[in-house]
């Protein structure tokens, strides 16, 4: 049975508590102005013109904007959008980011990087999650540092902002505009590894970081690498104007806040990684970073190499394999952040990966085409055997959004027909999901549902029709143009054209209610204009009333005066 992708049903209301504030405000991420904005009632994001979706549990990992050109390049190679990764991940590429720029003194590396990491779905063969969908993993066979990470983030999803798209005026330093609508396809890129000249490249980096581990007496482990990007208070992944090696302090112009106190720092460390109240937390590294004040040695190489970015066309990399809810052999659960679980889940996918690199991505065989309930497909299917997937059908934001809605205690349940321009029709059904803390349900879902539009309410009851399979039949020309990058393209500016529009109805709502307050203020002035012409005139009047007896008995006396004379 195919996993079922959650989707828009991982959404809920953010619950942000006072300690994540306090947590955002030590760590400077909320004092720039306007940099954080928090959701009010809605329980899908719809961020502010010039806003990002981003989580709390993210930006205390070092993300910040504008984004790194490096995470940047990831995103776009890997396919993926930011609430895609989980904290982990964030985590991984932030001590990554690092440990080049500050240990290695070089930038970071794409062919370093692939030698080390591999990505996976995040899920079980029931239920394929949106919401921190891909793992990002240490390879098996890498010489790579134990970092402690928890096996899971309680709650993590739960806790989501909008964070202002900061660039500069650049457009590589932009994150891609958010789409809770876009599925998670599994890519060439995600297993990607280094070829032979790339190895050969990044070979003294490797003797480098081997070096570091092993030294005696000046060990560095990954928990001395977070907490020196946590104590230097730079952002690994905000794009920066010095790398890490060119830092100067106190003073330096990346620093986004002042030194943390050391209860705050370990209190901090320790929620980020698996470490607990009883382990130490080292209060500085064994091996002393580059900086300004210890400068790179003469003529060091600082070797470039950074994801391929769209500016140069699409990359072979991108190729899509599979969708993986497809294949339950491909999907890891959360705990594959940590380095034992990586490397089992990178030996269960080795035949998958070297047949999906060569043919078209596997397929269930006409003659023994699975029912529901019966076991997943390997994926090493015999490439003759092999028939392509068929394609879904394009989502249509207008029709998801038209959901009845009578009681406010039950869970959703949608009947939703997307429709294409081509009007093939799939109807769909959704069971209840229950919501838990530390990671969303894991039910045997056995269909799709279609992601509700952003300008939608929550609904609350619908209409249902359950089915027992869902149902789609394109024809050959219908997958081509389905396939039309300028199609994708068109179909996800149409979802997200649906959440500005309420955006810009909002907006016309706040100026009309502004026109009538300038009007009331306009009012009032004018009321107040009034009463102060007809104060002065009475003041006026007061004044001569009392002025008039004086002068008429000055005059008298004068007058006496003068005859008396």
């Amino acid at each position: 049975m195919a996993a079922a992708d959650l989707g828009t049903a991982e959404w809920e209301r953010s619950k942000i508590t006072n300690q994540d504030l306090n947590l955002l405000k030590k760590l400077g991420i909320t004092t720039k102005p306007k940099a954080v904005c928090f959701p009010s009632e809605e329980s899908y994001p719809a961020p502010p013109m010039g806003y990002r979706v981003s989580f709390v549990d993210h930006l205390i990992r070092g993300l910040s904007t504008p984004i790194h050109p490096f995470l940047r390049g990831l995103l776009y190679v890997y396919g993926l959008q930011l609430h895609h990764l989980t904290p982990n991940s964030i985590l991984h590429i932030s001590i990554f980011i690092t440990l080049c720029e500050a240990f290695l003194g070089v930038s970071p590396n794409w062919a370093l990087w692939k030698r080390i990491f591999f990505c996976r779905r995040n899920g079980s063969p029931n239920v394929a999650y949106n919401i921190g969908g891909v793992v990002i993993s240490i390879r098996s066979t890498a010489d790579y540092f134990d970092v402690k990470l928890p096996d899971s983030v309680q709650g993590w999803r739960k806790r989501w902002l909008y964070i202002r798209e900061e660039n500069d005026g650049c457009l590589e330093d932009n994150i891609p505009p958010f789409d809770g609508a876009e599925k998670i396809l599994r890519r060439r890129s995600w297993d990607a590894e280094a070829t032979e000249e790339e190895r050969t490249s990044t070979e003294s980096l490797m003797a480098r970081i081997h070096e570091l581990q092993n030294t005696r007496g000046k060990e560095l482990s990954g928990i001395q690498i977070i907490v020196y990007f946590l104590k230097s208070r730079v952002q690994p992944l905000q794009a920066r104007k010095f790398p890490l090696w060119k830092y100067t302090g106190n003073e330096d112009v990346d620093r986004l806040s002042v030194d943390l106190e050391v209860k705050d720092l370990e209190r901090l460390v320790r929620k980020i990684t698996s470490l607990s109240k009883k382990d130490s937390i080292p209060s500085s590294c064994r091996v002393k970073p580059y900086s300004a004040t210890h400068a790179l040695p003469k003529n060091h190489p600082n070797l470039v190499s950074l994801p391929p970015l769209p500016e140069g066309g699409e990359v072979e990399e991108r190729t899509v394999i599979s969708n993986d809810n497809q294949e339950a052999s491909s999907f890891v659960n959360e705990p594959a952040d940590s380095r034992k679980s990586a490397g089992s889940a990178e030996k269960d996918a080795a035949s998958e990966d070297t047949t999906s690199a060569q043919s078209p991505p596997p397929a269930d065989s006409p003659k023994n085409k699975r029912k529901r309930g019966d076991v997943e497909d390997s994926g090493t299917s015999k490439p003759e055997e092999a028939a392509p997937l068929p394609q879904k059908a394009a989502y249509d934001p207008y029709l998801a959004s038209i959901i009845s809605s009578d009681d406010d205690e039950e869970t959703p349940a949608l009947d939703v027909a997307a429709r294409t321009s081509m009007s093939h029709t799939l109807v769909i059904s959704e069971p209840r999901v229950e919501g838990e803390e530390s990671s969303p349900p894991q039910q045997n879902i056995g269909a799709s549902t279609p992601p509700s539009s952003p300008r939608a309410p929550s609904p609350k009851r619908a209409r249902t029709e359950i089915v027992s399979e869902p149902t789609l039949q394109l024809s050959s020309s219908s997958n081509l143009l389905m396939e039309d990058p300028v199609i994708k393209d068109l179909l996800r500016i149409g979802a997200q054209f649906v959440g500005y529009r309420e955006y810009a109805n909002k907006a016309e709502e706040k100026l009309a209610e502004a026109n009538d307050r300038a009007n009331t203020l306009a009012q009032q002035l004018e009321q107040s204009e009034k009463a102060r012409k007809k104060a002065e005139s009475m003041l006026l009047m007061h004044e001569q009333r009392l002025i008039k007896p004086r002068l008429t008995l000055l005059v008298s006396k004068t007058e006496k005066e003068a005859s008396h004379r």
